[in-house]
């Protein structure tokens, strides 16, 4: 693949798709991608995730159908290779990121590339939350659903989500500052799911952090994938790109 430009948003990272066989992983009722070639991964069908849609005053326009469901996010019900993967705000929530990548790299084929875009936690409501750590990715082995410290984090550590003043260095107060009972609110969550899924996100990334985790996995034999690029956040937004390829064996 030729090389990227050296500023990347969405895109300019959906654009290297080009006609080849895509899955996107994720897409609930706005995908990145559309054509031919593309085939779609969600944990509900379209009907399900209008529905959802609806509930939470998403707005949406043209839903797609959704080629392959899994209720867990689970990618090995996906049976074909294809030449890109892309997700657009979706590896943050994955609660086994370790496995994930494993079975993003097992359907891509051999020069297969995962195209990412990911928040950027400095610029978004995760700004007081912390990097995810490697010990973090390696301990959530074998996870299915998130814990209750990310569920705590999510609801009662966010702030607000505009970008634009997180780039002036207005971020805000975590929410549990003037409103300690979100608290109250997350745990009662947690503790009457019956270990259902809650949606959350899991992990915490800067582009160097994200490289960082990457990198190490990639080098210690735990993941197929390794980074191709990782770039900057661009100017006012809170969201990065990245690519990763078919680690050689």
């Amino acid at each position: 693949m030729d090389a990227a430009p050296p500023e990347f948003n969405r895109n300019a990272l959906a654009s290297l798709v080009d006609g080849k066989s895509t899955l996107e992983v994720g897409p609930f009722t706005n995908p990145t991608l559309r054509g031919p070639n593309v085939k779609y991964f969600d944990v509900m069908d379209k009907q399900g995730l209008i529905n959802r849609a609806n509930a939470i005053g998403y707005v949406y326009t043209v839903p797609v159908d959704i080629d392959y469901v899994s209720s867990t996010g689970d990618l090995s019900i996906v049976d074909k290779k294809f030449d890109f993967c892309l997700s657009s705000h979706c590896v943050e929530h994955q609660p086994d990121l370790i496995y994930h990548l494993n079975q993003v790299a097992r359907i891509l084929t051999a020069t297969g590339r995962y195209l990412l875009i990911i928040p950027d936690k400095r610029y978004c409501f995760d700004h007081f939350i912390a990097e995810s750590s490697i010990a973090d990715f390696i301990g959530a082995r074998g996870n299915k659903v998130h814990s209750a410290k990310s569920v705590i984090e999510h609801i009662a550590l966010a702030t607000h989500n505009d970008p634009v003043r997180h780039w002036a260095g207005d971020h805000g107060v975590p929410r549990f500052r003037h409103n300690l009972s979100s608290v109250s609110v997350a745990m009662s969550q947690y503790d009457t799911s019956g270990g259902a899924y809650i949606d959350v996100h899991a992990w915490q990334f800067t582009p160097q952090s994200f490289r960082s985790g990457i990198e190490v996995l990639s080098n210690l034999g735990l993941i197929g994938l390794e980074v191709e690029q990782v770039y900057a956040t661009p100017h006012n937004t809170f969201e990065f790109c990245a690519i990763l390829k078919r680690r050689l064996a």
